[in-house]
């Protein structure tokens, strides 16, 4: 019999805090951890402020905005995910039924629209005025692709000591049509062992997914690292083989099958929320500038 535990969800970024309180509030009402991770992301995904995920999202290069999403639960071990996804608000829910309604674990592209529409999801308009009016000032001006791009990744633990995570963003504005980073890949944008520990990842997709970093984090914690070292050591693997990574942005995030949390990056910037207690709170994540070749 499972030992009982007191809930803690950790998010990224600044805008964690509306999430993990969202979530937090689930939870206490007794609902699932998978939904508490779905709906805590979906306050985020439906945030038209918020330009890095969901409505309102950067578009590709072809003013298009393309979103990916994933989920995964901690008591089976399964996974949903999208990428690629066109005109529809929420994809973590869509990838939550990938994992509860397919054999699959991930669909993408117009693949992934056609089953959400199949699901009851309606087709919308993903563009506000604000993030077609950027696209067209970055028309005319030809730069390159923006990478100031915040994925929300979300992991929580409930009462019954189980665990999920899910992540979910437009990735990098004005990108190649068809690019997927980090974060509907298992793996790499999250990661979650029941028996150990979850983990999430932020930043730049393409570098993050080369180190498989969530799987990393959560490896290293079964190794007994503990959160906050888990992180730590999973930045310094990165920056010992790629030093000019240094320059870029990646954040991690880390919550233990025992409630325990932790956060690291390679630049100052990166904050995360954690609710324990009824109570959610922002912090700076520890940042990494040393490159030390990893035991």
């Amino acid at each position: 019999m499972k030992q009982a535990h007191s809930p803690v969800i950790i998010a990224t970024w600044r805008f964690g805090k509306e999430a993990v309180e969202h979530a937090g509030e689930l939870l206490r009402n007794g609902h699932s951890v998978l939904d508490a991770v779905e709906k805590g992301i979906n306050v985020v995904e439906l945030e038209p402020a918020e330009k890095s995920v969901g409505f309102g999202g950067r578009p590709n290069a072809d003013g298009v905005v393309e979103l990916d999403a994933a989920i995964m639960h901690g008591p089976t071990h399964d996974a949903g995910a999208v990428a690629g996804l066109r005109h529809i608000k929420r994809p973590i829910s869509v990838a939550r039924l990938v994992m509860e309604k397919t054999p699959h674990a991930m669909l993408v592209g117009d693949g992934a629209l056609q089953f959400a529409i199949q699901q009851g999801f309606q087709q919308e308009h993903l563009l506000t005025d604000e993030s077609r009016d950027q696209w067209k000032t970055w028309l005319e001006n030809r730069q390159s692709a923006d990478d100031s791009h915040d994925t929300i990744g979300l992991a929580a633990l409930d009462t019954q000591g189980d665990l999920a995570a899910g992540c979910s963003t437009s990735g990098i504005g004005y990108k190649l049509p068809g690019r997927v980073g980090d974060s509907p890949l298992v793996g790499s944008g999250l990661y979650v062992d029941n028996d150990v520990g979850a983990a999430s990842a932020t930043g730049l997709g393409e570098e993050i997914l080369k180190f498989c970093s969530s799987f990393l984090v959560v490896e290293l914690m079964r190794q007994g690292l503990s959160p906050q070292e888990a992180c730590e050591q999973t930045i310094r693997r990165i920056l010992a083989k790629k030093p000019q990574n240094k320059d870029i942005q990646i954040g991690l995030i880390a919550l233990s099958h025992t409630g325990k949390t932790g956060a690291a990056a390679c630049r100052p910037g990166f904050q995360y929320a954690v609710w324990r207690e009824d109570h959610a709170e922002l912090s700076d994540a520890v940042i990494v500038a040393s490159i030390q070749q990893p035991q």
